[in-house]
């Protein structure tokens, strides 16, 4: 396929081996890394694996590229003795875990005065190890009412999965563009260069869910069968695209081990005029998830929303999942059907896309919650008495779109986000309806 165009084009299938050129005969036929390059490109592999990772588990992309990424200047850290929090941060260890519910409204956007890029915009809330280990995971939250102007931005600490709550993206890769709307996510790989435009005038505010360890794969579907929530042809993968004034002077910013650094660069970074293989940002409309539930009783476990995981070394427990809440029918017969109350040894964190949560009053689009390992949490007392007493009929449910960050990490928010104005600190009040509704003996063995 040939474009040159920033026009967003796609191919399709999750993990696939791709191969693409933005102009016909960029790609070396029959090898990878030939004396000489057609077109006089560099070639570079990108990897995202270990070399000698099974071949099932092998990541790498060659790129062809007018120069290689080894051209830049050197690399400066931010200097942070200005701020009183850090912003971004991606070592936990140090911080102190907190046991309560904690519940946030919209992180807010930024006023007309201010010029916020994506870069500037993004705050880290909680998160779990380091990314110097390659162990844990990170969750921020972003804004953005500009687009980043001849600046550039890699993550060496992980994988960005990204939520966009608010808005319309242009995010142009290495590889190519990706178009991102709300309700639609997009994951951009370890070391991937990339950018962030606004297609409108509207900001634009989302979740990224980061993991310091592994890629994220289709979860596994047991007895489902072979069909079922996200189906691998939905996800896309950008076609090569290339700046066509390759010489613009760029800043590209590097979050290494949780720092900023900054280093100049004589030309763009997005020079790639072909490209092949398994390694490549990819896009997913969330629309197109194929939701399970119970036909006869009981609340499902939210394991089969699960459209992304991060698997451990442990089976069946992840590093991360990424669940989305959507619009379904409910038919469960004498059930009480909103999410039961719980404790977990999984860490949870919400946030909502749109519309209203099934379980809670209050949360509202772009807001977000932790419920870390074994802090109980549940339905509100509005919720819990509405459910308990509605009428059981056949209901769709299509007021909203929640999901959730799930991971076996026990999360620590940062000091920014407990202390932050847009903290709600009366969440707990939710629950103080919940009074005792017990009828039976009042001592063991006594007759009522």
């Amino acid at each position: 396929m040939d474009t040159k165009s920033s026009e967003a084009q796609y191919m399709s299938g999750f993990g696939n081996e791709f191969q693409t050129e933005a102009i016909s005969g960029a790609l070396p036929k029959g090898q990878n890394n030939p004396q000489r390059c057609p077109m006089d490109l560099f070639a570079e592999q990108l990897s995202g694996s270990a070399f000698t990772r099974d071949r099932a588990h092998n990541l790498r992309s060659w790129l062809y590229r007018i120069r290689p990424s080894v051209v830049h200047g050197e690399f400066e850290a931010e200097d942070l003795s200005t701020p009183p929090l850090e912003p971004l941060i991606s070592t936990f260890t140090s911080l102190r875990g907190d046991p309560n519910q904690l519940r946030w409204d919209p992180l807010p956007l930024p006023s007309v005065e201010e010029e916020i890029d994506f870069v500037d915009g993004l705050v880290t809330v909680a998160g779990s190890g380091a990314a110097s280990e390659k162990s844990g995971v990170a969750i921020h939250l972003f804004t953005a009412n500009i687009s980043m102007r001849n600046k550039a931005f890699v993550n060496s600490d992980g994988y960005l999965l990204l939520v966009l709550q608010q808005g319309n993206l242009s995010i142009q890769t290495e590889l190519g563009y990706l178009e991102l709307s709300p309700k639609e996510i997009c994951v951009i790989p370890r070391g991937i260069v990339f950018r962030v435009e606004l297609s409108t005038e509207c900001p634009a505010r989302g979740y990224i869910l980061e993991t310091f360890s592994g890629p994220f794969e289709l979860p596994n579907l047991g007895p489902l069968g072979a069909n079922g929530l996200a189906n691998p042809r939905d996800f896309l993968y950008p076609v090569a695209a290339y700046d066509l004034e390759c010489d613009n002077k760029f800043e590209v910013v590097n979050k290494f081990c949780g720092t900023k650094w900054k280093a100049k660069l004589q030309r763009s970074p997005f020079d790639v005029v072909a490209w092949h293989g398994n390694y490549a940002p990819y896009k997913y409309n969330l629309e197109l998830f194929n939701t399970m539930g119970t036909i006869s009783y009981d609340h499902p476990d939210p394991s089969i929303f699960t459209v992304l995981t991060c698997p451990s070394s442990i089976p069946g427990e992840a590093v991360a999942d990424f669940a989305i809440f959507p619009p379904r029918w409910m038919v469960a017969e004498q059930t009480f059907r909103p999410p039961y109350f719980h404790r977990n040894v999984m860490s949870e964190f919400m946030g909502m896309i749109y519309g209203c949560y099934d379980a809670k009053e209050g949360f509202r689009p772009g807001g977000s919650s932790l419920h870390c390992c074994m802090t109980a949490h549940g339905p509100d007392s509005a919720t819990f008495e509405k459910a308990s007493n509605s009428t059981l009929q056949p209901e769709k449910f299509q007021g909203g779109l929640a999901f959730m960050f799930e991971t076996s990490a026990i999360l620590k928010a940062t000091p920014l986000a407990l202390k932050a104005e847009w903290r709600d600190r009366n969440y707990s009040d939710c629950w103080t309806g919940l009074n005792r509704r017990f009828k039976g003996p009042l001592t063991p063995g006594q007759s009522g």
